[in-house]
């Protein structure tokens, strides 16, 4: 059964919503190959744990997902519900208009999982999470999951961008509140060691988990309150900050990647707010 995605958003006044009352947002990265769509697929078709709302944001043009989400792309809807109460979402740009078109039916999911794709680091979310009121008074990001190929991301880490470009895999492992190392069966545990310390040396801060094909507790990914704004403008100081050469975007359908300064301080110290697991 097929669900459209519309804007259920209107003018109306929202009411300010306390942090805790928030669906949490567990925003995932990783490289090509890490693992992310054998993920989707084991929330969508495996687990009957969790009802989750997949978010899956293709920003750039590789299309990492095939079978089970190209029966989605085949039928042109924008979400689709699975059997076990999750449903599967692609965005095609605009990242706030999907999130609004959520906002009406948050509560039927535990937790919402934004998967993206051809992203070179989470900073262009975070900035979405702090432009649009809508979204900051329905959801908070929770956790930042990076996965990764433990038998290829220490090459990722140690490529040398040409004119100072910043290198994605540093950046993802930088911005990230758990780490999931994902194909340990490909490597030794003395390859596993160096992986970790190499890791280690970038973000000394985020918890480290171990996984084969993709099967991670989802119980130490979702409802983290792990998320830091502090700790993410600490590693880039200029996430929040406003393009001087821009003009201001009053264009609330406009899907251009405009960085917004937000007007109120949400999103802010969910660290302290504990794990517990929604019900």
């Amino acid at each position: 059964s097929f669900l459209h995605c519309h804007n259920m958003a209107t003018e109306e006044e929202f009411v300010e919503v306390p942090e805790s009352e928030k669906t949490p947002v567990t925003v995932v990265t990783g490289f090509l190959g890490a693992g992310k769509t054998t993920l989707v697929n084991y929330i969508l078709t495996k687990q009957n744990e969790w009802r989750i709302a997949i978010i899956e944001n293709e920003f750039g043009e590789v299309n990492i997902d095939e079978g089970l989400v190209q029966e989605q792309i085949k039928s042109k809807e924008d979400i689709v519900s699975m059997d076990n109460g999750c449903v599967c979402c692609t965005v095609r740009g605009d990242l706030v208009r999907t999130l609004n078109s959520l906002a009406a039916r948050r509560k039927d999911f535990h937790a919402i999982l934004l998967e993206t794709t051809g992203l070179a680091d989470p900073a262009p979310i975070i900035q979405t999470f702090n432009s649009d009121t809508t979204i900051q008074d329905n959801f908070k990001i929770d956790c930042i999951v990076c996965l990764v190929d433990a038998k290829n991301v220490t090459a990722h880490l140690r490529e040398v961008k040409p004119d100072g470009a910043v290198n994605e895999a540093v950046q993802q492992v930088a911005f990230a509140d758990r780490i999931v190392l994902n194909k340990l069966d490909l490597v030794s545990a003395e390859e596993l060691a160096a992986v970790k310390e190499e890791i280690l040396s970038i973000n000394h801060t985020a918890t480290l988990l171990e996984t084969k094909r993709s099967v991670v507790d989802l119980g130490e990914i979702l409802n983290q309150g792990a998320f830091s704004l502090e700790r993410c403008t600490d590693i880039d100081p200029d996430l929040l900050e406003e393009d001087e050469s821009e003009e201001e975007c009053e264009d609330a359908d406009c899907g251009e990647e405009h960085n917004h300064k937000h007007g109120h301080e949400h999103g802010h110290g969910h660290a302290e707010e504990g794990s517990a697991k929604a019900e």
